[in-house]
């Protein structure tokens, strides 16, 4: 299995996870009370769903389903990265937004260069 099925299947389990987290774990919720954003939660869960089964579906049928996904994420994780950074979380808290748009934007990377 190469690197990058690797990459996009972590993604796509892992915000699948946080995509339903936003609905039903508690904690989720606090989170978004603390960043400011309660008003949004839903949708982010929304965006973070429909993001990790693009990533999902796109590697099994479509690779510009892949690659869209993937942009999407790495933009939301770009966004999510920058609130963390207004509320003053510190680096070890704001790394995995960071993280994840730098592996969403590799996977895109990846894919688009093999389009």
């Amino acid at each position: 299995m190469c690197m990058l099925t690797i990459f996009t299947f972590f993604s796509a389990f892992s915000f699948l996870f946080f995509g339903f987290g936003c609905f039903f774990i508690p904690q989720m919720k606090n989170e978004f009370i603390r960043y400011g954003l309660a008003k949004f939660r839903k949708v982010v869960g929304v965006l973070q769903l429909v993001g990790g089964l693009g990533l999902l579906l796109g590697y099994f049928y479509s690779p510009i389903v892949q690659a869209a996904a993937a942009l999407s994420l790495s933009i939301l994780m770009v966004l999510g990265f920058a609130v963390r950074l207004k509320i003053r979380d510190g680096i070890f808290q704001s790394a995995p937004s960071l993280l994840y748009a730098i592996l969403n934007g590799y996977i895109y990377y990846k894919l688009i260069i093999a389009i």
